[in-house]
């Protein structure tokens, strides 16, 4: 008779299977929760104590972890090893159904403790998973109950399990098992005090796969996105509320969206295209503000993403059914909006109240990584002004605005903005001065009076002769240049204001 030994935290199935089991003559070996449900359902189960001959104890803590349990897991298929099982009274086990204590869900919990994540660390389940997986030649070990139904049908169909079949469920056990270890390394890495450290010297990530996309940012190119979580405010666990699936490129636009909308304390509209903000906008009016953003670069806005910090009503969606967009994200859509944004049935609508913190970047480069923090920190008030010309308190308001922006833009990145709207963008030119033209001739004469951000130290004065040329009035940049002193200079000839804060924003 062949014997399976099932301990699951997650019982979703778990006695419709185990009740297909008995049918195909499998004798059935339980532990604790999974035992006490299967009895109180009528399935016959014998209890691991009974097998090993010894109790559970340290609450629970030591079940599994015996010979007479892993002995039967780990024996080969072979007359030798088998000969040792019979020698020391150890009946071969076959199939091993474990899922794991919830780590992952304590630890998301708001207030839980570090003893709480503790005791929802998994030793028995994790060593039967890798000792089933290691041993699949003979043991088949499902950690995924919707795998439950693809087993019972294979028995059904073939009598056992194929070795592929045994070989895909232990890939999925060590991945299980990895993933598991990994949160675990992770939450412990976070705890206070370990704040220098973010990562081990190994690194570990390890996501859940949300789902396959249609293609990626080609469409010759494979694509799929992931969740460092499986359930939370992650992009990837977010469906729209209406139209297609988001593709590769709308998942990147809608997060450089809603990541520079997320900074914008007032309410905001920024429009992105390509992964570059093309037109930004805040104030008191909404919708207001949708329509200076577009102002910036209509043509750029054509086929982009917009994202909101405030909900969505009726007047705003007129405005938006009037432009091709693929993806609208917000805190929300009243009932009036939604039925007027219907009328554009592929339009992807993405409720966004909050995401969850990104804390690392990382970018793969052939075998290698790069890992940094996330580009988290904005200037709010501690700059210096470095100019004889002093700033008001409009210009410090369009500054800090401008400069926001700008560390959403691909470098070398150049903002021209004024009464809280972008009026020219320049991104991602190999030179300073590229950027300034494009993003001043963008501007036209609007640009008078307005001010300007980089992204970066200006290396020399000539993005301050091209600005002053346009009526520019004050500008923001890091600092740090060689010849700081010589574009000081330069803005102190041409009456422009001038503050330096000490951050650098690039973004390739």
């Amino acid at each position: 008779m062949p014997r399976t030994l099932i301990s699951v935290y997650d019982k979703k199935g778990i006695v419709e299977f185990a009740h297909e089991l008995v049918e195909l003559g499998y004798e059935i070996i339980s532990t604790g929760g999974t035992f006490k449900l299967l009895q109180d359902k009528g399935i016959n189960a014998l209890k691991v104590s009974e097998i090993t001959g010894f109790p559970e104890i340290l609450e629970g803590r030591v079940k599994t972890l015996h010979p007479k349990i892993h002995g039967g897991i780990l024996a080969k298929g072979t007359s030798e090893h088998f000969q040792q099982l019979k020698q020391h009274d150890i009946e071969p086990i076959d199939l091993v159904v474990v899922n794991l204590y919830p780590f992952e869900d304590t630890i998301s919990k708001p207030g839980a403790t570090l003893d709480e994540a503790l005791e929802n660390i998994d030793i028995g389940g994790p060593t039967m998973v890798r000792a089933s997986a290691k041993n699949f030649h003979r043991v088949t070990i499902v950690v995924n109950p919707n795998r439950y139904t693809d087993l019972i049908d294979m028995l059904k169909e073939k009598g056992k399990s194929s070795f592929e079949f045994r070989k895909q469920l232990a890939t999925e056990a060590f991945a299980h098992t990895a993933r598991y270890d990994s949160m675990i390394t992770n939450y412990l890495g976070s705890l206070e005090g370990n704040e220098e450290k973010p990562l081990t010297e190994d690194i570990l990530i390890c996501g859940t796969k949300g789902k396959t996309l249609r293609y990626g940012e080609n469409p010759h190119q494979k694509a799929y996105i992931y969740s460092l979580k499986k359930q939370g405010k992650s992009l990837a666990n977010i469906e729209p509320i209406q139209g297609k699936p988001l593709s590769y490129n709308n998942y990147l636009d809608t997060f450089a969206a809603w990541g520079l909308v997320e900074e914008l304390d007032t309410p905001a509209a920024v429009i992105v295209k390509h992964n570059n903000p093309c037109g930004v906008a805040i104030g008191d009016n909404l919708i207001a503000c949708y329509k200076k953003a577009l102002e910036c670069d209509p043509i750029s806005a054509f086929g982009g993403i917009v994202a909101f910090n405030r909900e969505i009503d009726a007047e705003i969606a007129k405005e938006l059914v009037k432009m091709f967009y693929e993806v609208i994200a917000a805190p929300g859509f009243s009932e009036e909006s939604l039925q007027i944004l219907n009328s554009k049935p592929n339009l992807r609508l993405l409720p966004l109240k909050a995401l969850a913190k990104a804390e690392l970047e990382i970018k793969s480069m052939g075998d290698s990584l790069l890992v940094q923090d996330y580009d988290k920190k904005v200037i709010e008030y501690s700059f210096e002004v470095v100019t004889k010309n002093q700033l008001s308190n409009e210009q410090k308001s369009n500054l800090l605005f401008a400069n926001r922006v700008a560390k959403w833009v691909k470098s070398n990145a150049i903002v021209i903005a004024k009464d809280g709207v972008t009026l020219g963008i320049g991104a991602g030119q190999m030179n300073r001065v590229g950027s300034a033209k494009i993003a001043l001739e963008q501007a036209r004469e609007n640009a008078k009076g307005g001010v300007l951000a980089s992204d970066a130290f200006l290396p020399f004065a000539d993005t301050v002769e091209l600005a002053a040329s346009h009526g520019i009035s004050a500008i923001i940049q890091p600092g740090g240049s060689l010849k700081d002193q010589e574009v000081i200079k330069k803005c102190d000839e041409l009456g422009i204001a001038m503050v330096f804060t000490g951050m650098r924003h690039f973004k390739h």
